[in-house]
């Protein structure tokens, strides 16, 4: 739960920041950019906690060397993220700068995503074993579990 809110929130960032560029709204968009993405920035730092603990308990090899590029790539994000809250503070507003910041943050938070999923969807980290449907318990015609995953 606590990946989802930064993620939410870097990519509503820079909604918000096309929505005023483009002139589709006030001048409140821009603020929204701003606290949405300070806010993302938050949220993934709290996220970096549970996240370097799971990686602390991985044993050497490809897992753990996915799970290196993904903290690596995350916390690169942080810094990107912060420097770009930054210049907001010192550019104008709709400034060229830190909307390409932010979708560079965007397809970073993207590649993260994927190595994410690498490792949940692919190698089972964090995820418990599913357990075997006993024949007897099985849908009709079916003698093997499923996977929905």
């Amino acid at each position: 739960m606590l990946v989802a809110l930064p993620i939410g929130l870097w990519i509503f960032s820079l909604v918000s920041d096309v929505i005023y560029v483009m002139k589709w709204g006030s001048s409140i968009w821009n603020d929204v950019a701003f606290y949405t993405m300070a806010g993302g920035i938050a949220g993934a730092l709290l996220a970096a906690v549970p996240g370097f603990v799971d990686f602390l308990s991985m044993s050497k090899g490809t897992i753990r060397t996915i799970a290196l590029w993904h903290m690596s790539i995350n916390l690169t994000m942080v810094v990107l993220y912060g420097a770009n809250l930054w210049l907001r503070t010192t550019t104008i507003p709709g400034a060229r700068l830190p909307i390409a910041l932010s979708l560079v943050g965007v397809i970073l938070l993207g590649i993260s995503g994927w190595l994410g999923g690498e490792m949940v969807y692919v190698h089972g980290i964090a995820v418990e074993p599913q357990s075997r449907i006993l024949p007897e318990e099985a849908p009709q015609g079916r003698t093997t579990p499923r996977r929905v995953a």
